[in-house]
């Protein structure tokens, strides 16, 4: 079979990939990054690559056009807007899936020849705290480590990361590691209970924003101990006393947690010498993101742990390509290649190697402060490029409102339908994974090739090639006349070679002479290399700075909301919905609240909560557990306006942010909670996909079309209509079974003799095997049988999925349990169930205990 190495689309960790046009996806055993394991998603990435959705031809204002004619009108649009304007009235908002050839283009095109810094990216969601923490400890953004070092560490401290569900690979090299030294301890810090909690010898539940406090008492218990490393300190470091002054006067009940917790984590750290200490968005998406960070840094170099084998903080992104981006410069506030936007001999040295007519002299817009300026009418051309902000930043009533606001705004997409896509003047279809050659640099400054192994789609194109068009129309086709990606690349490296009088971590000459079409994944500045071993940094005077940082007070009132993501799904599912398995696992927008906090709210088992902020409100299904603490809330923001009717999270949040960082506070917010309640539930499966307009509806992909949850404020005088307009479908024949006394109706329809919709309505949440409904469409199944609701004997139900790599549903886990499976690993070779990325393994310990299974050996 012919198989493509290439790298995932998904996460930071960049695991390498062999794809075959056929859908064929497996893991590359060669890879550095994973060494052949892939996650549920990357796992199921043959099932997203189909061209249903995608957007094939350019459109304007809705209608389909010609290459030439729209690519005209953007730089007309975007010429006119910068004559009259000016050259900050125009901006670009990027992504972290771009590829860095897409990126440095961009970048190229606004801060050099439009000559404006207002290119922001979903990036900054994801790792701007990171990046401001790095460059005010070391003098330049860099993430010191590889993942080697989890393996080599004897204690992981994870703050702020579902390691388990958000980056798989990572967690089950850790677990790897784990089993092969038992001895080695991990610590989960994180305000949830979650999947990656079980593998953790200590779990701190600790308050949100609580980072700061807790570090800053680490600090102060370090120094206290005679744990600090003066000798290291005396040549490589400055600002001990400010950092340890500002310790000294925090206050550790902002963190929390007890006495005795704070305690035992400050002894074993204390111990170990051999941490890593990895951290993600729960850091970083805070309104004191950048200064979590630098708590945790100022630790590190307090220690001298850094710098040394299995030890090091570690910053794991979200983004795919969020350090790719970082190196070309993406962010609004920084220059290409790590070069530094407000420094002026950079400025010239990039424009001479440019030959650009100008170049930017001040920061952009950063994401936040980007869309409110389009909100006010300061922007007047918007390119939105690879990311659908209408949904995924917060406030996204008000961003919708905001793009809406722009007289010219273009998409760049693979999809056709988005919230961002409906907004646009111009759409321009863009070539998706699989389809686009490029690179990607993952968490451990590991750069690794995309490579196509699909043709591009009807007209679409690469984005470098869109951007460079664009730019040659604008009158720059000199500085933008690349051939391939690969002419895009040799130039990234030429530059970062032409601008080496600089002193800066980035040092691409790795790549000097590389073949790029046989580009296998490399670490910048080579393989295997841990930054600061010499204890040198990049502060003018050679040292790493401690930076002394405040804690923030605790909030009491009302409920705090804490966003994030689920197992098996990425942003906002423009690829990952397109899977059925996927979306079986959580197939609606959800809440979870600890059982105290529902009963207070009379919220029961499959209820429904309307959860609402000042600046918006949406209804989800309620997940009661104990995994949230009281007064906490936890909700995915994966759901769009195109999958459910009031189910967007980012509706709720705030735009609040980091001051330093940009960075958006996502990961707290103050809401309240209320139960609401319809008139009526219901269950949908169908063949066609449906359009329902109910108060609550989440709609999923299944394997034999799709399924919508639902729920009315108004009972329907005639529910056959109510089907019909529900499902779409306007033809077929129905049968009805109408219970007045248990207020329960069902719905079937049939053409041509094969269920095409099973409707299931009534008072309370609907209990019912949604597999068994899900799997009659499609069939010839006698409507009555389909109207049972139960699967027939030669259609057993599996249940609701826990393994989506492998599709094993609960009921297929409890058969096997029943025949003897009394372990996690026994589960595994009866079912399949977490051999692969092990996210569910969490869910097979919980199944074996509610089956009152005594847990045996592994």
């Amino acid at each position: 079979m012919n198989l493509t190495r290439t790298t995932c689309p998904y996460c930071g960790v960049g695991c390498g990939v062999l794809a075959g046009a056929d859908g064929t996806i497996k893991g590359d055993p060669d890879h550095p990054a994973n060494f052949g394991r892939l996650c549920s998603k990357g796992a199921a990435l043959g099932e997203t690559i189909d061209l249903d959705g995608r957007l094939l031809h350019p459109k304007i204002d809705g209608q389909q056009a010609r290459w030439d004619e729209a690519l005209d009108l953007v730089a007309d649009k975007f010429s006119a807007a910068i004559a009259e304007h000016g050259p900050d009235s125009v901006a670009f908002y990027a992504s972290g899936q771009l590829l860095t050839e897409d990126y440095y283009v961009a970048n190229k095109l606004m801060k050099g020849f439009i000559g404006a810094a207002n290119i922001d990216t979903n990036s900054r969601l994801c790792m701007a705290s990171s990046v401001a923490g790095h460059k005010r400890a070391f003098g330049t953004d860099t993430v010191p480590g590889t993942y080697a070092d989890l393996e080599e560490a004897d204690l992981i401290v994870l703050v702020g990361s579902n390691l388990a569900w958000c980056h798989p690979v990572l967690f089950q090299r850790i677990a790897a590691a784990k089993d092969a030294r038992p001895e080695m301890r991990v610590v989960n810090i994180d305000p949830r209970r979650t999947a990656t909690t079980d593998l953790a010898d200590l779990h701190l539940q600790i308050a949100p924003d609580g980072d700061v406090a807790l570090f800053n008492g680490l600090m102060a218990h370090l120094a206290a101990g005679g744990h600090l490393d003066h000798e290291f300190i005396r040549h490589h470091v400055n600002g001990l006393q400010e950092a340890l002054t500002a310790a000294h006067h925090t206050d550790l009940i902002n963190t929390g947690l007890s006495a005795q917790d704070r305690a035992a984590f400050y002894r074993l750290w204390a111990a170990t010498p051999k941490v890593v200490t990895v951290y993600s968005q729960g850091v970083n998406q805070s309104a004191c993101g950048t200064d979590k960070v630098n708590a945790i840094l100022n630790c590190h170099l307090a220690t001298g742990r850094i710098g040394k084998p299995g030890m090091g903080p570690f910053s794991v992104t979200g983004q795919p390509n969020a350090m790719g981006g970082r190196e070309v410069g993406g962010l609004a506030n920084m220059l290409a290649n790590h070069l530094e936007l407000d420094n002026p001999d950079h400025r010239q040295a990039v424009r001479d190697f440019w030959n650009s007519p100008t170049i930017c002299t001040k920061p952009g817009l950063k994401a936040v402060d980007l869309f409110k300026a389009c909100a006010n009418g300061d922007i007047k051309a918007l390119w939105v490029i690879s990311t659908n902000p209408a949904v995924s930043l917060p406030d996204s009533e008000g961003v919708a409102a905001a793009i809406a606001n722009v007289p010219f705004v273009v998409t760049s997409e693979i999809m056709e339908n988005t919230d961002t896509t409906d907004l646009s003047h111009v759409c321009l279809p863009a070539t998706g994974w699989g389809e686009k050659d490029g690179t990607v640099t993952n968490s451990e400054r590991r750069l690794s090739r995309q490579r196509a192994f699909l043709p591009a789609p009807g007209s679409a194109r690469p984005d470098w090639a869109i951007i460079s068009d664009v730019a040659t129309r604008m009158g720059f086709g000199h500085a933008f006349a690349y051939k391939t990606p690969a002419d895009v690349f040799a130039e990234y490296i030429a530059l970062d070679a032409a601008t080496s009088q600089f002193p800066r971590d980035l040092d691409l000459s790795i790549f000097a002479d590389v073949d790029y079409t046989r580009l296998v994944p490399t670490q910048w500045p080579q393989n295997d290399h841990r930054f600061f071993s010499d204890g040198r940094f990049y502060h003018p005077d050679g040292k790493a700075r401690m930076i002394p940082v405040k804690a923030p007070q605790r909030k009491h009132q009302g409920f705090a909301l804490n966003t994030g993501r689920n197992r098996d799904q990425w942003h906002t599912m423009t690829r990952t919905g397109k899977s059925a398995r996927l979306g079986a696992h959580l197939a609606e927008p959800y809440v979870e609240m600890h059982p105290q906090d529902a009963a207070s709210l009379e919220v029961g088992a499959g209820a429904l909560v309307r959860v609402e902020s000042i600046y918006g409100g949406a209804i989800l299904r309620a997940l009661v557990t104990p995994r949230v603490a009281p007064g906490q809330l936890f909700a995915p923001m994966h759901w769009t306006r195109q999958r459910t009717t009031s189910g967007m999270v980012n509706s709720l949040t705030a735009p609040v942010t980091d001051p330093i960082s940009g960075q958006p506070a996502l990961k707290s917010c103050a809401v309240t909670a209320t139960l609401y309640k319809p008139k009526w539930y219901g269950f949908l499966a169908c063949a066609n996909q449906p359009k329902p307009q109910t108060p609550y509806a989440a709609i999923a992909r299944t394997q034999t079309g799709w399924q919508v949850e639902l729920a009315g404020s108004q009972t329907p005088t005639c529910w056959e209509a109510e089907a019909r307009r529900l499902s779409g479908q306007a033809i077929g024949d129905v049968s009805i079974q109408i219970d007045p006394t248990a207020a329960m109706v069902r719905v079937a329809i049939a053409e041509n003799d094969r269920i095409t919709a099973l409707l299931f309505v009534a008072a309370t949440p609907v209990v019912l095997s949604r597999s068994a409904i899900i799997g009659f469409i499609g069939t010839s199944t006698p409507p009555l049988i389909a109207l049972a609701g139960r699967s027939a004997a030669d259609m057993p139900d599996v249940g609701a999925t826990v393994c989506a790599c492998f599709n094993v549903g609960r009921n297929t886990l409890l058969a096997a349990v029943a025949n003897g499976a009394r372990s996690v690993a026994a589960l595994g070779e009866a079912t399949c169930a977490g051999t692969n990325c092990g996210s569910c393994k969490p869910e097979l310990t919980a199944l074996l205990a509610e089956a009152s299974i005594p847990m045996a050996a592994e």
